[in-house]
């Protein structure tokens, strides 16, 4: 399968992200990835999916903070604001296109925010290692992130999530349109053949063209 690889800059009210792009030669759709708070898009659970995303263009992002070498990430309202910018960006390259949207972590939660006002609507959500608890508070209290996943199943988008049995911060439960895969390991999702077995097939279910073609494509 040929890939054409590519690295830009998109523009973003709050300074440039950084897009890395691989787009194979025959392309069912688009998967956009974002990163978690203090890491970057060489994440093994990023790359995993990646991986398994055969016959999709995959767009991994970083965030402008990211892009400036902070490493504490602003307001939620300004990753949202970034992210749109991004896909408006990335739609513009490919469109009538069907995406998911996704990432990891504190991506995951900007990939759910986002699929409710994106133009057009993801087709699915990837969310890996979704933080469903916050950091405990000094008064112990953990706000819950529950909200901004299940709204995306509220909505009716298929969701994937992949998180570890030991991730301190919580694993979603399964939704009516929302499937959890759990995988042995904490937050940080390091396994990326477990991943790749999981994000494979469900993404095959949201592109089934991809899945009947003949033999490999050159």
């Amino acid at each position: 399968m040929i890939v054409t690889a590519e690295e830009f800059e998109v523009p973003t009210p709050h300074g440039p992200a950084r897009v890395v792009l691989e787009t194979p030669g025959l392309c069912f759709g688009l998967l956009v990835l974002g990163h978690g708070a203090g890491g970057g898009i060489q994440a093994p659970d990023m790359v995993a999916a990646q991986e398994a995303a055969g016959l999709l263009a995959v767009a991994r992002v970083l965030q402008p903070y990211r892009v400036a070498h902070r490493k504490a990430p602003p307001p939620a309202a300004q990753l949202d604001e970034a992210w749109a910018s991004v896909l408006a960006a990335l739609t513009e390259r490919f469109p009538d296109t069907p995406q998911v949207h996704g990432g990891r972590s504190s991506g995951a939660r900007v990939a759910c925010r986002g699929a409710l006002v994106a133009e057009p609507t993801p087709i699915g959500v990837l969310t890996l290692a979704f933080p469903l608890l916050a950091p405990a508070r000094r008064d112990g209290t953990r706000p819950d992130r529950g909200p901004e996943i299940d709204a995306v199943d509220d909505a009716g988008i298929p969701v994937l999530a992949v998180s570890g049995d030991r991730d301190r911060f919580g694993v979603p439960s399964p939704g009516k349109h929302r499937e959890v895969v759990t995988l042995r390991g904490d937050h940080s999702l390091k396994a990326k053949g477990p991943i790749r077995a999981a994000v494979g097939p469900w993404l095959d279910t949201l592109f089934p063209g991809r899945r009947d073609l003949p033999g490999p494509v050159e």
